[in-house]
């Protein structure tokens, strides 16, 4: 029997986050423990905020960006400077009541401030402190400034990445800073479980490179044993075959991933030619692989014979993976898309309808939910210091007055 799914019980309702860092890695962490129930405070600089308030394309009608609804989803602002000595000690007595506390400022920023993890700790034991950079906390580079953009190429993606007569480029996002956060966001749930077994906290240290390398699959030891350094191939990887993307009669392409000896025979009965499958040079896997270029070529010639969507529609139907390259008014209107409800509509701040990505992976009993948008500015800095810290409406009139709120 599917168990029945709990709307009202998402499963980390009861952790309380203080999201200290700006821009995206650090952020997409806590938008993923948000995304999940956590109380994620996003402390912000008073005045002006996170950055990413202003990165992205702007709303056509209220000139908003739009980012911002999506990374800040489900959480609450905070206004606080940090550099201010009173700011800094309203964040370690919020850090005594706090589970997790999420930075991604330099290493030895935090500690400058009176704010490292040994000084947070001091005074909650069971603290998890998730450090997001982009080379870590140790090491001789650590003191960099690492975007997302650096620590891809020398994680080894950006090499990789492109065509190989042409230099590396870069994959169409910050992919980079979210495999960051990605990992800062696991890490923060191995750290909690394991306080459950001790009531002690630890660091969670997460860096962009090492984000980016761990996946970078056998890359390393290739070269280390096998002397291969791996180099650009443009839509496919070497020596698997057929896996890239082909042309169709009406100018899109389809990108067919039929590598798999089973998969290959079913594709080549799709295309009329089962005979392919057990000829010597397409018969393994190895074979493909070093006749790459002649069995794309055969496929290619079939694709060609047909719209792109009949490609699709014939190796949906033969068992063969097949698919087209997405834009997002593909993906608006795309019926599987909608009928996993992969993409939302949830209300701005404005009422209007705004469709974003979904809350992922899926749980079958306690599934994340969108409860709310980004907030605006300092929307909750008063309820937070109320309710936290139990700060009366003198105290508060005081902080702001003296720009510490």
């Amino acid at each position: 029997m599917t168990p029945l799914v709990d709307h009202t019980a998402a499963p980390l309702t009861d952790i309380k986050v203080l999201e200290l860092g700006q821009l995206i890695a650090g952020p997409y962490c806590g938008q993923v423990l948000a995304d999940f129930g956590a109380q994620v405070i996003k402390v912000e600089p008073p005045g002006k905020g996170d950055a990413m308030r202003q990165w992205g394309e702007a709303d056509r009608d209220t000139g908003e960006p739009l980012w911002w609804n999506v990374i800040a989803r489900n959480k609450q602002s905070l206004t606080l400077d940090l550099r201010q000595p009173r700011g800094q000690s309203l964040l370690r007595e919020l850090a005594r009541v706090a589970d997790v506390v999420i930075e991604n400022f330099r290493p030895g920023t935090m500690e400058r401030w009176g704010l490292g993890y040994d000084a947070l700790s001091r005074d909650n034991s069971g603290l998890v402190m998730v450090r997001v950079t982009g080379f870590g906390q140790d090491g001789p580079y650590a003191a960099r400034a690492g975007f997302a953009s650096v620590c891809e190429a020398m994680g080894g993606l950006r090499y990789v990445s492109g065509y190989p007569d042409r230099p590396p480029v870069r994959v169409g996002i910050s992919l980079g800073d979210t495999l960051a956060g990605l990992h800062a966001a696991l890490g923060t749930l191995i750290a909690l479980h394991q306080r459950e077994r001790t009531g002690r906290g630890q660091v969670v240290d997460s860096s962009i490179f090492e984000s980016v390398l761990a996946m970078m699959e056998s890359l390393v030891p290739e070269y280390a044993r096998a002397g291969k350094v791996r180099e650009r191939s443009g839509s496919f990887l070497p020596k698997i075959a057929p896996s890239n993307a082909y042309p169709a009669r009406d100018g899109r392409d389809v990108i067919i991933g039929a590598n798999q000896d089973t998969v290959f025979r079913r594709l080549c009965k799709a295309m009329g030619q089962p005979a392919l499958a057990d000829h010597p040079d397409y018969a393994t896997h190895r074979a493909r692989g070093e006749n790459q270029q002649a069995i794309d070529d055969l496929v290619a010639a079939w694709t060609r014979q047909h719209d792109a969507q009949q490609v699709v529609d014939i190796l949906a139907k033969a068992g063969v993976p097949a698919g087209l390259v997405y834009r997002a008014p593909d993906m608006l209107a795309d019926p599987h898309f909608l009928a996993r409800e992969a993409i939302v509509e949830v209300p701005d701040r404005h009422g209007m309808p705004l469709p974003m990505q979904n809350v992922f992976p899926r749980l079958s009993r306690t599934p994340g939910t969108i409860r709310h948008v980004g907030p605006a500015l300092g929307e909750h800095t008063d309820t937070i210091l109320a309710d936290w810290l139990g700060c009366d409406r003198a105290i508060l009139d005081a902080l702001r007055r003296d720009q510490v709120i």
